[in-house]
């Protein structure tokens, strides 16, 4: 198998204002200036039960039944036109928010989170990689009303968002493709962090041109400049995050 054609599916998620839209931008950037083929989304999406959703947080949630079908079907919508699609075509996936932002925001609501943690896993493929932004609520409201200058919706309450983080981190704790990133760090640090765990993790497992341990330095595709990894690693590190986004 090429293993240089197979699809990578990457999750960022997290509470609102963890810098999560900033990271699958950056990110998405740095693999296409490393010449990969590249596919971001978010969810909830653009579809029907996405825009039911967003405006939910505008004017009013729903009830907890209603909200978490309205999840479920959107979810399912982008894995089959989206997500699905892009990783069978050799794309490198990465989205804004997947089944992990439904079982702890629904379980912060009182829902039984690892009923649905097991329902999401059984409806929907897990990523070759999660990352848990993890920040204190008091700092990403604070990033909403001064960084972006938005006003809260009714996702991004504090004490709501205090039960959401704990869910959150509860998720990360069992689940053995996640990670756990300080998302109080700066935005370049963050992706830092973030690359790091790719290079050394899915990236050299889909990318290396050996389906063994290597020496690196005496790699023979690597010296031929036929290893995809070998390509990846030095544009990663050395990609230059915007300095419009490094606040």
């Amino acid at each position: 198998m090429d293993r240089s054609s197979q699809g990578i599916f990457i999750v960022i998620d997290g509470i609102d204002g963890a810098g999560k839209t900033t990271q699958v931008q950056l990110l998405g950037d740095a693999f296409e200036a490393a010449g990969e083929s590249v596919v971001r989304s978010k969810e909830p999406t653009g579809g029907a039960w996405g825009r039911k959703l967003r405006e939910s947080a505008t004017n009013g949630r729903m009830p907890l039944d209603q909200e978490l079908r309205a999840f479920v079907e959107d979810r399912k919508e982008h894995v089959a036109n989206v997500i699905q699609p892009a990783i069978n075509a050799g794309s490198i996936v990465i989205v804004d928010r997947y089944f992990y932002s439904t079982i702890a925001y629904q379980g912060s609501r009182g829902a039984d989170a690892k009923s649905i943690a097991g329902d999401m896993r059984a409806l929907f493929p897990s990523p070759d990689v999660a990352f848990l932004l993890d920040a204190d609520p008091v700092i990403t409201l604070h990033r909403i009303e001064n960084g972006r200058g938005d006003s809260p919706n009714h996702f991004e309450r504090l004490d709501q968002l205090a039960v959401v983080r704990k869910v959150f981190l509860d998720i990360a704790q069992n689940d053995p493709v996640m990670r756990i990133i300080d998302g109080s760090q700066s935005i370049n640090a963050v992706f830092e962090a973030i690359a790091n765990v790719l290079i050394e993790g899915v990236l050299k497992q889909k990318r290396c041109a050996k389906p063994y341990p290597c020496d690196v330095f005496n790699c023979v595709p690597r010296l031929a400049g036929e290893c995809n990894w070998a390509e990846i690693v030095p544009k990663l590190q050395g990609y230059q995050k915007p300095t419009a986004l490094l606040k």
